[in-house]
């Protein structure tokens, strides 16, 4: 990071030994020193509005849109230019981010290796992406590439935080409307998670579809406590 000019540095959940060993790396302790810790990823990203996730597909099947490396910058600078801001997410080296993890990621970056040899260790492969991303200049003059999933978003995007906010929501909703039994419900958390960050949804967006769901849950909930049903506390606005 300090070798590319990129100084914030956040860690999920850090084995405690190591990374107070590697808080005297030489030439960026005051890049380590300002890194920040969080308990969980959702609370990592909750502030990006477009968080990119590492890794190689040889033994997974993406379930978000993936991009080659060299077309992550384009992407990457055009989200800053909204006003947005970026996370790029690695994993630990043994097993790489899990599919839990990448269900808080919009896109999937994929280093171009070599077949026979598909795996990269970890400092290699955020040394690669960040020299990629550090070399804007030599992309300024090409196109953009659209989103592969949806045309241009009005406006800021929904951060990650918002998102979970939303799913929050949506996962009340359909529990109050009988939609899928108890035993699918962490598999319905994961596909919303996903379905919101595909549908790459603005500031704006968020906020009206809140409203709508708020609407929706505030209706089933009357109609329930009408019929003696439990009573649930629902902000109807």
């Amino acid at each position: 990071m300090a070798n590319f000019g990129f100084r914030r540095l956040s860690v999920v959940a850090p084995y405690a030994p190591h990374w107070r060993e590697a808080r005297s790396a030489i030439g960026a302790s005051e890049l380590l020193q300002d890194a920040k810790e969080f308990p969980t990823f959702a609370e990592a990203v909750a502030d990006s509005t477009f968080v990119i996730g590492t890794g190689m597909l040889t033994y997974r099947t993406p379930e978000q849109p993936v991009v080659s490396l060299p077309r992550l910058t384009p992407l990457v600078w055009d989200e800053l230019e909204r006003g947005g801001r970026v996370s790029l997410v690695f994993g630990p080296e043994k097993h790489g981010l899990t599919r839990e993890d990448l269900s808080w990621c919009h896109r999937l970056v994929e280093i171009p290796t070599d077949p026979r040899q598909p795996s990269m260790n970890l400092g290699q492969a955020v040394a690669v992406c960040l020299y990629e991303l550090a070399c804007r200049q030599a992309h300024e003059a090409a196109p953009v590439p659209e989103p592969e999933t949806a045309g241009p978003r009005p406006g800021r995007a929904a951060t990650s935080g918002h998102l979970d906010i939303l799913a929050q929501l949506i996962e009340q909703t359909m529990a109050a409307a009988g939609y899928s039994p108890r035993t699918m419900q962490a598999a319905n958390r994961h596909d919303l998670r996903l379905l919101l960050r595909r549908l790459a949804l603005a500031e704006y967006d968020k906020k009206r579809i809140l409203g709508l769901f708020r609407r929706i849950l505030w209706r089933l909930d009357r109609d329930e406590n009408r019929g003696g049903g439990p009573q649930r506390s629902i902000d109807p606005k």
